[in-house]
């Protein structure tokens, strides 16, 4: 099976491109722009990585972001990833960025989109690997903030794709941020948000009733609300759900009570992604094995993986038969 996942066809969903930053990158970034961290090798890094939830994870990431400075670091990060991508034959990726955590420490918001534009670019010309860009408000800080970094996003229209929700999800609802979701789909932005991975299914509910989005990050505590559950099913909701992410923030304990495959079997449309993979022990092929090494999974469940990530994703009709059709043709030929 692990040849199999190695070269089924994958579409990441959920990614956030700061958390890509792997410990060697880091440190060359460091060097780079004069930049002092708390880590004197690259074993501290490794060793730092170990959370015992969402917030003391998000200390190191929103610290590691610190040696992002010019045009060219966002650049070298998106491009790292990208060749990440080539590696687990990943043919799409939407990607998010935080711009508040840039711009908060003095960085220019355009510096940090044209840099990560600029690879995206390149990787689809030089990869072919397709891919959009979406905005993600910091969902610790105020309406305020994320309505001026909206204000700013709607220069750059032709580079991004839509608006998501991140960061600490206990203590900050959804309600906090309806307005300014609001005017992000009068922009005529898509919709997304992370909702149901540390806060409860109401949060689930709340995010599509309120801030009217196109799919759920995360949203594993669907589980504990039936109708819920009906309600995903029913509409075709897709969840971005990320494995090893939730095993390293102990959203479950361990990979076999991960409710992953459960979903997907009641007719949830649920996909496979790898959310910060520096931080959290794996890219896509990683969060595929995960699965399988923890579940009796067939070709055909995770080929329907792919599916779904193709349906859920905001890329056109034409593009999308395009990569359905690899992926049929794959699951096809792939021999026993």
């Amino acid at each position: 099976m692990k040849s199999f996942i190695q070269a089924l066809p994958k579409v990441e969903l959920h990614l956030h491109i700061e958390g890509t930053l792997e410990p060697e990158l880091m440190f060359e970034l460091a060097r780079r722009n004069k930049v002092s961290i708390p880590y004197q090798t690259i074993e501290d890094v490794h060793e730092a990585y170990q959370f015992h939830n969402l917030q003391s994870f998000l200390d190191i990431y929103y610290q590691g972001a610190n040696v992002l400075i010019t045009e060219q670091d966002f650049f070298d990060l998106t491009w790292a990833y990208l060749l990440r991508c080539q590696k687990d034959n990943v043919l799409h990726s939407e990607i998010f960025f935080d711009p508040q955590t840039h711009t908060d420490r003095g960085i220019e918001f355009d510096t940090v989109v044209n840099g990560i534009h600029r690879a995206l670019t390149q990787g689809q010309d030089q990869l072919g690997i397709s891919s959009q860009l979406i905005l993600c408000f910091l969902r610790h800080l105020d309406e305020e903030s994320a309505i001026k970094t909206l204000q700013q996003a709607a220069l750059h229209k032709n580079k991004i794709v839509a608006v998501g929700l991140d960061s600490s999800e206990a203590g900050n609802p959804p309600q906090k941020f309806q307005k300014v979701f609001q005017q992000a789909l009068d922009y005529g932005f898509l919709t997304v948000a992370h909702a149901g991975e540390e806060g409860p299914a109401s949060n689930i509910s709340d995010t599509l009733e309120l801030l009217k989005t196109s799919r759920i990050d995360h949203g594993v505590r669907c589980s504990d609300d039936e109708i819920l559950v009906a309600k995903l099913i029913k509409d075709r909701t897709p969840l971005t759900i990320c494995p090893l992410s939730n095993i390293k923030l102990k959203v479950f304990e361990n990979m076999e009570q991960h409710n992953l495959v459960e979903l997907l079997r009641k007719g949830i449309c649920v996909t496979i992604n790898s959310d910060d993979p520096a931080y959290f022990g794996g890219y896509m092929t990683d969060n595929f094995l995960a699965i399988d090494h923890a579940h009796d999974v067939t070709r055909d469940e995770f080929g329907e993986f792919t599916f779904n990530a193709i349906e859920a994703s905001f890329i056109s009709t034409q593009e999308k038969d395009r990569l359905y059709a690899i992926t049929r043709d794959f699951l096809d030929t792939y021999p026993n």
